[in-house]
């Protein structure tokens, strides 16, 4: 829901020679909506940790893990053990049922900590056991308590294995059903976005920097005013009991600014859906103040030319001073697309069996650097990589390994 405070301010008027008065009130309305990211286990930690780093604004953390040195080390206010009597301070060791019930024995705490949300996102890994067991009842809490509940997910490595492949299968389909809208990001996506010499943990950033722009991009929504307003109840017809959902954001400059920014946006070679047959559609264009009215018209005919012909398209337009002089923003939220698309898309690992070629793309990364002078106050500095898709594992491929001899060692694979 969304909290209104309204006050009013009288003054009177008193109009020429009559003997009366009218009160002229000057509404004063303030309109928020809270929005908590909750990061479940140790991917979902490590992704709330990047975007403290990154420092998003007008957001709530929370970080919930079975692992109590891992949760230690988190940067965010709330932090909950989950799990002390069960697993006693270890991680759930790719158990979902543990996962699960670590999250049920702690389940007064998360009521309590998911209180007033008006919108959650809980952010985690799949194919181990805290986020794939306990994501599904965290997100069961928060929708039952009336928050627009939308899950992020990263789906493992093909390397990683069978096992772990249908670990993360069960889960989203447990999730599917505690949450309004899904995101998915296939982790076999990142070696098509990033460069041979990339780490393995600037790696993950750009997996991170994803989920932090979407969150970025929607707490913009609700919180900037517009030329062309857009706000929570907004979000809230676009993502309620959505299904498979994209969020993306692109930015632009030069000639092709606005083109180039919508096609960014809905472009995301990361995420596992496309805007093609989207039946719900809300995006908002930021710009300066040259922003013109052609280019507001040619970014739309971008985003709305693939979705449904009968969609639901909720714009807004913003002149937005934290741009780049010249650069223009576009903010995409899609969702109800059709059910076999959804399927597929969210559960198979793919499009198709083939490998479809794709226009190179260009990801920006925050990456937290320190900075001279040892200094332990962290800056961030941005970073482009070309993007040229490659083929990902499908679930035959996955299938027909029968042993779990690629399984990632414990100490190399992140945890989740």
């Amino acid at each position: 829901m969304t909290y209104f405070s309204i006050f009013f301010n009288i003054d009177v008027v008193v109009y020429g020679k009559y003997d009366w008065a009218m009160p002229n009130i000057k509404p004063e309305v303030e309109a928020f909506a809270r929005i908590k990211v909750v990061g479940v286990g140790g991917s979902g930690g490590n992704t709330v940790n990047h975007m403290i780093r990154a420092k998003v604004q007008g957001v709530d953390f929370i970080a919930i893990n079975t692992d109590a040195q891992d949760l230690h080390h988190n940067l965010a206010t709330k932090k909950i053990h989950i799990g002390k009597n069960l697993t006693r301070g270890l991680g759930a060791g790719m158990n979902p049922d543990l996962g699960r019930q670590a999250a049920e024995e702690t389940i007064e705490e998360i009521k309590d900590a998911l209180k007033g949300a008006d919108m959650a996102f809980i952010v985690c890994g799949f194919g181990g056991g805290t986020g794939t067991g306990g994501a599904p009842v965290i997100a069961e809490v928060a929708r039952s308590q009336g928050a627009l509940t939308v899950s992020v997910v990263t789906r493992p490595f093909t390397f990683e294995g069978a096992q772990r492949a249908r670990i993360a299968e069960e889960g989203l389909m447990q999730l599917k059903g505690s949450v309004d809208a899904m995101v998915l990001i296939p982790n076999d996506r990142l070696l098509s976005v990033i460069e041979k010499g990339t780490t393995f943990k600037d790696a993950f950033a750009v997996c991170d920097e994803v989920v932090r722009q979407a969150v970025q991009g929607i707490s913009d929504l609700i919180t900037m005013p517009g030329i062309v307003n857009v706000d929570f109840a907004d979000v809230r017809a676009i993502m309620q009991d959505a299904g498979s959902a994209l969020m993306g954001i692109g930015k632009g400059t030069g000639e092709t600014r606005a083109i180039d920014a919508a096609k960014q946006a809905i472009n995301s070679p990361l995420l596992d859906v496309a805007i093609d047959g989207a039946r719900g559609v809300l995006f908002s264009i930021h710009g300066g103040p040259d922003m013109s009215m052609w280019e507001v018209q040619e970014a739309a005919r971008v985003i709305t030319e693939s979705i449904d012909k009968d969609a639901k398209v909720i714009f807004g337009a913003v002149e937005d001073a934290r741009l780049k002089k010249g650069e223009i923003k576009v903010t995409v939220i899609a969702s109800g697309f059709p059910s076999d698309m959804m399927r597929f898309n969210v559960f198979s690992g793919g499009t198709d069996n083939k490998s479809t070629k794709k226009p190179d793309q260009v990801i920006t990364v925050n990456r937290p650097v320190a900075p001279a002078g040892g200094a332990s106050t962290r800056l961030l500095t941005h970073s482009t990589v070309a993007v040229s898709p490659v083929p990902v594992g499908t679930e035959e491929e996955l299938e027909s390994k029968e042993s779990d001899e690629w399984d990632v060692p414990a100490f190399f694979r992140r945890k989740r």
